[in-house]
């Protein structure tokens, strides 16, 4: 490319985002490949910058500016964000509101800016992509579980290590203060879980996608239970299995790498946490058929789980938004989120009974705040681990789900339920006072 080619991409780079801060108030800049910056506002605060690293990188956003064009720029580097971390990053940007309108921008200044731009060379695809997002939509049958799930798990024990918990809790904390750390928050949450299932020592116990094998320790080396865990991860079920016998109570732990579908036998109590957002909505029915089948007559089943909030349309629900579409190809394959009123309805028709269901979104919301700083503050070992890319992949997933728990465009619920028996009394308490001491 001839340099004075690029000057004049550079130029025009210039003055689009110049003609367009001056119509906003944002809090963020823009940085060009050159070192100059562009405050988006009068009141923007410096520090805060999107970098982009040549005119190659807006002539391909501009062609094609989608959020998951954006996303995979981001991750290899194209695109930068400085100033924070990702969650300082978005808090930052929020601070002030960004509103355009069409009408008060300078259409010449604009047209001839988008067109230097739009016709520098280049493409850029990413190479992290699992590639199936229509997964979630198939049958039983077809669906590839096993695949979806080690895409997503097996990436690296260590690198998860590097954001979560001692225990490796893979799912919601519970906060009985906000300032809680997230080791407090974890230990909270298994306990809460333990309790809600009112464990008593020698119940069989059954963890359906057990993960790395907190909940199951938990509930045997404090309430006293026979476990029994199973998951589709290679690297969960052997770290399980050791953390067990580490723990001294392989006696008392089962742990399969096996799909729950396969499973035998009668337990008194189940618990899925983070499960069924991987089933499928249409093998709803299998699921919580299969659960129950595994569940003795009056045990008690909770199930936690990532949903969506329901729709008016119902065509409109069952539209993949274009974040949902880049948690499907680049991070959770075959992941589908359900609305709580179809999944308590799901669970009713297979013939459970429910009893509680608690909304736990705002603990979602901290909890995967925490993860993504935590991971952020990791930075140099997690890209030793994984690579830049896979690395700025996740950083940003974990970002962006922090922002929709806390916005309420996802959800958090735990559902109790009993496998339903006529003429006979519940097996819990005339309250739930325990369970909020």
């Amino acid at each position: 490319m001839s340099s004075s080619a690029e000057a004049k991409r550079l130029l025009a780079a210039r003055q689009l985002f110049e003609s367009v801060a001056q119509k906003l108030d944002g809090s963020i800049a823009v940085r060009l490949w050159d070192g100059s910056v562009i405050p988006l506002g009068p009141h923007a605060d410096t520090r805060y910058q999107v970098v982009f690293d040549s005119a190659a990188t807006i002539g391909r956003l501009l062609r094609k500016p989608t959020l998951e064009n954006l996303v995979i720029h981001y991750a290899e580097g194209h695109v930068d964000l400085v100033g924070g971390d990702l969650i300082d990053f978005v808090e930052a940007a929020q601070k002030r509101r960004m509103k355009l309108k069409w009408r008060d921008l300078d259409k010449g200044t604009l047209a001839r800016s988008l067109w230097a731009l739009a016709r520098a060379p280049g493409d850029l695809a990413s190479r992290h992509v699992y590639g199936d997002d229509e997964a979630a939509r198939v049958a039983s049958d077809q669906r590839h579980n096993q695949d979806y799930i080690r895409f997503h798990y097996d990436i690296s024990d260590d690198f998860y290590r590097l954001f979560l918990d001692p225990e490796m809790q893979y799912s919601c904390g519970y906060f009985t203060d906000w300032s809680n750390g997230i080791e407090q928050a974890q230990v909270d949450k298994l306990d809460h879980i333990c309790r809600k299932l009112r464990l008593k020592p020698g119940e069989r116990f059954l963890d359906v996608g057990c993960g790395w094998g907190g909940l199951i320790a938990h509930a045997v080396r404090h309430y006293g239970v026979i476990a029994h865990g199973v998951t589709l991860s290679t690297n969960q079920h052997d770290f399980a299995t050791a953390k067990m016998r580490d723990l001294g109570i392989a006696d008392k732990v089962t742990i399969e790498l096996k799909d729950y579908r396969l499973l035998t036998g009668t337990y008194d109590k189940i618990a899925s946490i983070g499960m069924y957002e991987h089933v499928g909505i249409a093998n709803y029915p299998e699921y919580f058929g299969k659960l129950k089948s595994l569940l003795r007559p009056g045990g008690i089943l909770l199930n936690h789980g990532i949903t969506r909030r329901a729709k008016a349309d119902k065509s409109r629900f069952r539209k993949i938004r274009p974040e949902n579409r880049l948690i499907l190809k680049y991070i959770f394959p075959g992941s589908e989120l359900d609305h709580i009123g179809h999944s308590v309805e799901s669970m009713e028709a297979a013939g459970f009974e429910v009893h509680d269901v608690e909304g736990l979104r705002e603990h979602y919301a901290q909890t995967t705040r925490l993860w993504c700083q935590r991971l952020s503050a990791r930075k140099d070992e997690a890209i030793a681990l994984v690579g830049e890319a896979k690395y700025r992949l996740w950083v940003a997933y974990l970002a962006g789900v922090s922002f929709a728990f806390k916005n309420g465009t996802i959800r958090l619920f735990q559902t109790v339920a009993t496998r339903h028996q006529k003429n006979a009394p519940l097996e819990l308490p005339p309250t739930r006072g325990d369970l909020y001491r």
